[in-house]
């Protein structure tokens, strides 16, 4: 029984150790974003700001230009989790449901995706968006953003489409229903846990993206959230204590949605592989 005890407290001495060091950033940013640009060059990890610059977070909502960004930002993301989960749902069906010759084939294919990464994909992309008159718009972000996590969200979905029984659509059909109303009244409320976890885990990999944001749109009117830290690098100075409270709002969605919905994550992604 001691030694079991033991046990169990190194181990929550070794977690707790991890979860120091995944913090650590994220207070050392709010830290040297509530300080003075003179205060950041000293020689300390953390630094005691006095007086705390709240100022720092007018200063970039306000010159930021984070209200426009946001509303781009907002856009984005709401269509591409949009189109992303609805795909991954009838994609998922397709896959499980449906015996059709090319099935497997095409499963595997769309599988692929998960390990293409995004900058083999940035130049040939550009290329082709230029062409159809799609940079600096919405869907130049839109497109890609659905592309690379599709594949992802397809196979949670599937996962979780081969748990829901067939004896619940067989009994929808044989009270009429017809396939619209078998996916919008059926399938989708089945799907809700795994449906919330695409949605997260989907905003999540969207909200902060930047390299593809960066390479397609060169509008400043289209650009979305993490562009505002631009607008406080000069080329002979920039004011770090400003772009380090830009990133802390940037960053503050995600860890809120993360923190209070990690549980629905992992949920989703476990649940249709324990009733599988």
């Amino acid at each position: 029984m001691k030694t079991r005890k033991s046990s169990k407290n190194i181990l929550t001495i070794v977690l707790a150790f991890f979860a120091i060091g995944d913090l650590f950033p994220l207070i050392w940013l709010f830290d040297f974003s509530l300080a003075k640009n003179s205060d950041l060059f000293g020689g300390s990890i953390l630094i005691l700001p006095h007086p705390i610059q709240w100022a720092n977070y007018a200063t970039a909502w306000v010159n930021g230009d984070i209200f426009r960004y946001l509303i781009n930002s907002i856009v984005v993301n709401f269509v591409t989790i949009f189109l992303t989960t609805f795909f991954a749902v009838t994609m998922a069906y397709a896959f499980t449901r449906m015996k059709w010759k090319f099935g497997k084939a095409l499963f595997a294919f769309v599988m692929i995706g998960i390990m293409i990464p995004i900058h083999a994909t940035l130049l040939p992309n550009y290329i082709i968006f230029n062409r159809l008159k799609l940079t600096d718009t919405y869907f130049g972000l839109i497109i890609p953003y659905v592309a690379f996590a599709l594949p992802q969200a397809t196979f949670i979905m599937t996962g979780f489409m081969h748990s829901v029984p067939l004896s619940v659509e067989e009994s929808a059909i044989l009270d009429g229903c017809d396939i619209r109303q078998l996916m919008f009244r059926i399938i989708f409320p089945i799907v809700r846990p795994a449906m919330v976890t695409v949605v997260i885990m989907t905003f999540i990999s969207t909200w902060n993206e930047f390299i593809m944001a960066m390479t397609y749109i060169s509008d400043a009117t289209m650009r979305t959230l993490p562009f505002s830290v631009y607008n406080f690098a000069g080329q002979y100075s920039s004011d770090y204590a400003v772009q380090f409270a830009v990133m802390v709002l940037v960053a503050l969605p995600c860890l809120i949605i993360y923190a209070f919905l990690s549980d629905k994550i992992t949920a989703g992604i476990t649940d249709g592989a324990l009733k599988g």
